[in-house]
């Protein structure tokens, strides 16, 4: 009896993260049967047979498909239920892999006991491209060999058997486990043709979305390059220069808190209003970039680094909202630019809080997992990013914000002046 033998089945639950520490992913679909697909009122379920159905599988299980990434995915029961998963960045030396496997290995036990049951097994993926030097998927596979041997016994240890080691690259999967050459060829097998499995046809019916590759998703975020960016970063220091005398002051504070916040709902009602039918997310975000002055978004990447005014802007989160809001924080960040990109730290927090609160949690996960790497102390993000891993529900953050918006509203209603703003930033 193979490793294939085994069942294997799962629910769907996107990922994403910070590359080179283990980034925690929640079932989002409770513990129910084997192949629970979540959906909104029902689940379908489905069993994956063999390695090609399992490759297949796993853009689904995190919402895109993850470059550069090590995959390891727990197993419940006789027929292998999916459960907590687990994804980081693969290290660009062999230096770290050593301490990397029991690490990935403990944090896949902890996260999957922190939901339930321990894990009776696991799968692991590697995903990565042929370097410079490499001719075909089958270098890549040797090339981290000792890398999945180390991560087999680390899980062996904590007695979670791989049932499973998958290594996909340049088009093909390879098994370190399987020693059929029928099933998995030393060479490599192809991958099937996308959206052929039972896995996509499930996904599909239940509305799951994939977003294409973690890399083409994160570039939606990255800050925009020259000639561009030259400008911006100019302008950007001629607002932060306008703006100091205004920040030493609670006076001044409370006013710029507040043309903030005109402004940024100016932008929204634009973006609300103009919606691109471009086929491509490139083409998409080129002209949400259209739609920013260089003064507009300078004045609003300053102003939203100030933690009252972003908390305001959190709270357009839910509704008609999500969609423009999503589009504007992601602009915003791009305008990042030069010596200001620590300052996207507060535009991707928001970014991935309004998609977290519209249901995209991986987009939700790539947007904080870059603002962690913008600013590793930003508290907002770390919260966020947190409580989006741990599979909690948005719904609870939504009430404390909607509080914290009537409680502002009716105070400014008395004309009661508020006492935080004689406190810094």
């Amino acid at each position: 009896m193979t490793d294939h033998d085994r069942e294997s089945s799962g629910n769907e639950s996107p990922d994403a993260g910070d590359d080179h520490r283990p980034e925690r992913v929640t079932d989002s679909g409770g513990s129910g049967g084997a192949g629970a697909v979540p959906t909104v009122g029902q689940r379908t379920d489905v069993s994956l047979r063999g390695p090609a159905e399992l490759a297949d599988s796993l853009p689904y299980l995190l919402g895109f498909y993850p470059d550069d990434s090590i995959v390891v995915v727990a197993l419940h029961g006789e027929r292998g239920r999916f459960g907590a998963r687990i994804r980081m960045g693969i290290p660009d030396t062999d230096e770290g892999w050593q301490a990397l496997a029991p690490q990935l290995a403990e944090c896949l036990d902890a996260t999957a006991q922190a939901r339930g049951p321990r894990p009776d097994g696991a799968i692991v993926f590697l995903c990565q491209e042929p370097a410079e030097g490499e001719s075909a998927g089958k270098e890549v596979m040797e090339r981290f060999r000792p890398l999945i041997q180390r991560l087999r016994v680390a899980c062996g240890e904590l007695e979670m058997p791989v049932y499973e080691a998958l290594c996909l690259s340049d088009g093909c999967y390879f098994s370190y486990c399987c020693p059929d050459p029928n099933c998995c060829h030393p060479d490599g097998m192809p991958l099937a043709a996308p959206g052929t499995s039972a896995m996509a046809a499930a996904a599909t019916y239940a509305g799951v979305r994939v977003h294409g590759s973690l890399r083409e998703m994160e570039k939606r975020f990255t800050a925009l390059g020259p000639p561009f960016a030259d400008q911006q970063e100019r302008i950007l220091d001629a607002v932060g220069a306008a703006l100091v005398q205004r920040m030493l002051t609670a006076e001044g504070r409370r006013q710029l808190c507040d043309d903030t916040m005109a402004l940024a709902g100016n932008l929204l009602g634009r973006f609300h209003r103009s919606i691109s039918a471009a086929a491509t997310q490139t083409a998409a975000d080129a002209h949400d970039d259209g739609l920013l002055g260089h003064d507009e978004a300078a004045a609003m990447i300053l102003g939203l680094q100030d933690r009252r005014t972003r908390d305001r802007a959190a709270e357009w989160m839910e509704g008609v909202d999500v969609s423009p809001a999503l589009r504007l924080w992601r602009a915003l960040a791009r305008r990042c630019v030069g010596r200001y990109d620590g300052h996207a730290a507060a535009l991707l927090a928001l970014a991935g809080w309004v998609a977290w609160s519209g249901g995209d949690v991986a987009t939700a996960r790539v947007a904080l997992g870059k603002a962690l790497r913008a600013d590793p102390d930003y508290l907002f993000a770390q919260l966020l990013h947190q409580a989006c891993n741990e599979g909690l529900d948005p719904e609870l953050l939504r009430r404390c914000m909607r509080e914290e918006r009537r409680l502002r509203e009716a105070a400014d209603s008395d004309d009661e002046p508020d006492p935080s703003w004689d406190t810094a930033p």
